[in-house]
């Protein structure tokens, strides 16, 4: 919902809007569709002489965003909602729309006594616009019908946990909309007409799981340009594996933490890393720095002097590897650098590492990084980008986001793609990378699971990067492999986060987990 589309499509009124037409007049919303197919009779019909009573609570921090989070601190969502109540108010005839707002649990479960202590509404719209709140979990318990939206890049990592839940429990009364068309969430709201006379909560529920397939469009080409993928033989992968390291800086704790399918998890303190950064060559982080910024497509909001502290963050980054005997390391990135901890953004020293055939893993998501070791000694080298997803039925693509992405996806020797240099997305500070990823290949997005025993796996073609300023740096835009509707239902087991390699890996990883003896869970 409410993201980035770059061609003319009709609204509910008839008229053409491209997006930056549609951002000006709407300002981003969107969910569930119809498309250009026939609608059901009764959402076009004319409306009932009593209006549908619908409480729109938007669930954000506040509507200017206090903090570092999707879309970014400092966003102002007042525009925003004005321009989503004024395109339900002027496309839903015989709607009366009561706009309210919630941060978390208490206000959600206030505003619901509220409408019991006033004769109620005859259903909720929850537009998730920050990812973290739980208010539509809630509002839920009303058990009055609920429409789910997603304000995409910047509610999308909570909407896909809570819808995913949502489905897996078979909570009846909730029905859900992901889409960057203006009409989807014009036409999904239209379904509250379902729960009228003689209807329930389920058949609107089922009403917005119709305009939603109605509106997604079917698979196109799955294949892509021709990409073999030198994989190494399950039984050498694994005895690879066996030898590796990962140090996951997360807090000042230090020693093992387990493994994921051989790979040995060592804690190390943020004092080590500190040490390291401040011990870095200055003239060898000035020569890296210099390095990044003759390659770069573009620069801006970041100065050379940030870029070099960002040089030096990755000199330590690899001292740390070389004294440890490590491949690959995953550092508290947001936690350490708003509490002072680090003085670096560590996202332009992954980049160069994962360039480089080792591994540099954001938030220290160890199973994330797990993968990414997993997956370039499985590839022989090729990267894996850890991303934020945000899905978008209208086009059927899944946006793998994040501030972190190498350059060169193909493998050290391999081909590299052009890159930005910016500021970190949450809060405009730091340095990070917009990578352009290259486009028509196959991709395979991976996490691999220790305590489960399991791979999860789909496939996507990759079609374009979108520039959206809002939330993270690079936004690779793919075509999933399989049923789009599936993914929904995995995000509450395995988290936001996703890792993708190039290549079709699908055969190679259940021979890999064949030979571990761990399954594949192919999610769409």
């Amino acid at each position: 919902m409410f993201m980035k589309t770059t061609p003319t499509f009709p609204t509910c009124a008839g008229c053409p809007l491209n997006r930056r037409t549609f951002l000006a007049r709407t300002g981003a919303a969107a969910a569930g569709a119809l498309g250009a197919l026939a609608a059901p009779a009764w959402l076009d019909a004319a409306p009932p002489a009593a209006k549908t009573r619908v409480r729109v609570i938007f669930a954000l921090h506040a509507e200017k965003q206090p903090c570092p989070d999707w879309p970014n601190q400092g966003f102002d969502f007042k525009p925003h909602m004005e321009r989503i109540l004024n395109l339900l108010t002027r496309h839903c005839p015989g709607f009366e729309f009561i706009r309210s707002t919630a941060t978390g649990e208490e206000q959600a479960r206030a505003l619901l006594q509220q409408d019991a202590d006033r004769g109620g509404v005859d259903g909720y719209l929850v537009c998730q616009m920050n990812c973290w709140n739980r208010v539509v979990q809630t509002i839920a318990t009303s058990g009055k019908p609920v429409l789910y939206a997603d304000f995409q890049f910047g509610g999308s990592g909570g909407f896909l946990v809570y819808t995913a839940a949502l489905l897996r429990s078979r909570t009846p009364n909730v029905g859900f909309v992901a889409s960057s068309r203006p009409r989807d969430l014009v036409d999904a709201v239209k379904c509250f007409r379902a729960a009228g006379p003689g209807g329930t909560a389920a058949d609107f529920v089922a009403a917005t799981e119709r305009a939603r397939r109605r509106g997604t469009p079917r698979a196109g080409r799955s294949a892509g340009r021709c990409d073999p993928v030198p994989c190494l033989a399950p039984r050498e992968c694994l005895r690879q594996l066996q030898a590796a390291k990962i140090l996951a800086v997360r807090d000042q704790s230090s020693g093992p933490e387990g493994e994921v399918m051989g790979v040995q998890v060592v804690r190390v303190p943020f004092a080590e890393l500190n040490e390291a950064w401040k011990q870095a060559n200055p003239d060898e982080a000035r020569a890296v720095a210099e390095r990044w910024m003759r390659g770069a497509k573009r620069i801006e909001g970041v100065t050379r002097a940030e870029i070099e502290n960002s040089a030096a963050m990755y000199l330590a980054e690899k001292a740390l590897l070389q004294r440890h005997g490590a491949r690959g390391i995953t550092i508290n990135c947001l936690g350490g650098f708003y509490g002072n901890h680090i003085h670096a953004y560590p996202c332009l020293g992954f980049h160069q590492l994962n360039n480089e055939g080792l591994v540099g893993g954001c938030e220290c998501d160890v199973r994330s990084a797990a993968t990414m070791v997993i997956g370039t000694t499985l590839t022989q080298g090729r990267p894996g980008y850890i991303s934020d997803p945000v899905i978008d039925t209208s086009r059927r693509r899944i946006i793998y986001a994040h501030c972190v992405a190498p350059t060169r996806v193909f493998g050290p020797a391999g081909k590299a793609n052009p890159y930005e240099i910016l500021t970190h997305s949450e809060d405009r500070q730091g340095a990070s990378i917009r990578s352009l990823l290259p486009t028509g290949y196959l991709t395979t997005s991976l996490e691999c699971d220790a305590a489960r025993k399991e791979i999860l796996l789909h496939r996507a073609l990759a079609v374009a990067n979108d520039p959206d300023d809002r939330a993270c740096r690079t936004k690779l835009c793919a075509e999933p492999l399989g049923d789009l509707e599936k993914l929904f239902r995995m995000w509450d087991q395995w988290s936001w986060h996703r890792v993708t390699f190039y290549g079709d890996l699908k055969e190679p990883v259940y021979a890999l987990a064949e030979a571990a003896g761990w399954k594949v869970v192919e999610e769409a």
